[in-house]
C-alpha cells in the first residue's frame, strides 16, 4: 500500500491548487493522510480525486472540515497497520513518549503543526510529521511523506522535498 501524506497546505493562502510535484506522488497513492490545517474542505476533496483521504481537524481549519469528516483524532488500520492522527502532538521534548502513550494501540502516529519533518521511531513505535509542501518556514524545502506498507508495516518511509 502506498501512503501519501501531507500536513499543513494553509489554502487558500499557501494551496491554491495541488502543486504538480505533489500531484506526481498522490498518482501513485493507495490511500492520503492529512495531518490538519488543510484550512477549507475543498482541498481534501481534491486530494480525494486521486485516492481515499484521512484527515484530522487542525488549529486554522473552517468549520467545513470538520464537516467534511475530519476529527481532532482518528485511528485508523491500513493494511494491518495501526495509525493515529492528531494535529498537534505538542513540543518536541518528550512527544515519542508522549503519543505512544496518546495512542497506546497504534504502531504510527502521524501528525503536523510544527511544518518540520520528523520520522522518529523506537521499539516498534513510530511518529510521522510531513512537514508542509508549501509553507516551509524555516525549512529548506516543502516537503511530503510517503509511507509503503506491508505485511501490517511500515516497509519504506520517506520525507521528500516538493519545492
Amino acid at each position: 500500500m502506498n501512503v501519501v501524506v501531507l500536513s499543513d497546505t494553509h489554502a487558500p493562502r499557501r494551496w491554491k491548487s495541488c502543486p504538480p510535484a505533489v500531484a506526481e506522488h498522490l498518482r501513485n497513492a493507495d490511500v492520503i493522510l492529512h495531518g490538519g490545517d488543510v484550512c477549507t474542505a475543498d482541498v481534501l476533496d481534491e486530494l480525494a480525486a486521486y485516492a481515499p483521504v484521512h484527515a484530522v481537524f487542525g488549529n486554522n481549519d473552517r468549520q467545513d472540515v470538520a464537516d467534511w469528516g475530519a476529527p481532532e483524532t482518528l485511528e485508523l488500520d491500513l493494511d494491518g497497520l495501526r495509525v493515529g492522527m492528531i494535529h498537534d502532538a505538542g513540543r518536541a521534548q518528550g512527544r515519542l513518549a508522549r503519543m505512544r502513550r496518546r495512542f497506546p494501540s497504534t504502531d504510527l502516529v502521524v501528525f503536523g503543526h510544527s511544518h518540520i519533518p520528523l520520522d522518529e521511531s523506537d521499539d516498534g513505535f513510530r511518529i510521522f510529521n510531513p512537514g508542509s509542501p508549501t509553507d516551509r518556514r524555516r525549512q529548506p524545502h516543502g516537503t511530503i511523506g510517503l509511507l509503503r506498507v506491508e505485511d501490517g508495516a511500515v516497509a519504506d518511509a520517506r520525507i521528500v522535498p516538493v519545492t
